[in-house]
């Protein structure tokens, strides 16, 4: 069964809004001219309290993007984005989500962040995604979406370790750290992840 996975493919990542990845919203018509190649489509959602501790608005004399240790973690402090209920947690609406099967949401515990899409960051807790495809039949994953360097990332290495294959769609991604991006691909590339762009799926 061929799979898609959209990562956080929210407003606050989208230019101009509180998380913004640059050039974020490029993906969006990439990502629906994918989506007929899927068998199967299912999408993560950051779903952040208000009071999460990842935000920087959080702690007294923090600014976002410095760095603390968090629950025993290194956290990097986030300006105030996709929070429960409203616009900026909801996904694009340009996207279309009529494909879409199931979302897994993440990042609801006030005291630890959750990059992947499978679990939070001290790997305690599950979405249930793993789980979900997997009683599907699922072996092979295509992950796209924001950002391509965190939640992507992080997930990607998630799916290799819970036994999946793992694919990023480039094209359908950007990364907040464009910069630092080649080293990633590079390290999810040792982590057996194949990386192709959208015009390459016909050819699978």
């Amino acid at each position: 069964m061929k799979t898609l996975v959209l990562i956080d493919v929210q407003n606050d990542f989208m230019p101009g809004g509180p998380l913004e990845v640059p050039e974020g919203n490029l993906i969006i018509p990439v990502i629906n001219n994918c989506l007929g190649y899927f068998d199967l489509v299912v999408a993560t959602q950051d779903w952040h309290p208000k009071n999460h501790k990842s935000f920087a608005s959080d702690h007294l004399n923090k600014k976002p993007f410095d760095r603390i240790i968090l629950n025993g973690i290194h956290q990097t402090l986030w300006p105030d984005h996709c929070i429960q209920r409203t616009r900026g947690a909801e996904l694009h609406e340009d996207i279309h989500s009529e494909r879409i099967a199931a979302i897994f949401r993440k990042g609801m515990d006030t005291e630890v962040d959750s990059y992947s899409g499978f679990y939070d960051n001290n790997h305690q807790l599950s979405t249930g995604l793993s789980g979900y495809l997997k009683e599907k039949g699922v072996s092979e994953i295509y992950f796209c979406g924001l950002a391509a360097d965190i939640c992507v990332y992080y997930s990607m290495l998630d799916a290799v370790l819970e036994g999946f294959s793992a694919t990023l769609i480039e094209d359908a991604s950007r990364p907040l750290y464009l910069e630092k991006f080649d080293d990633i691909k590079c390290e999810i590339a040792k982590h057996g992840v194949h990386i192709i762009t959208s015009s390459e799926l016909l050819d699978r």
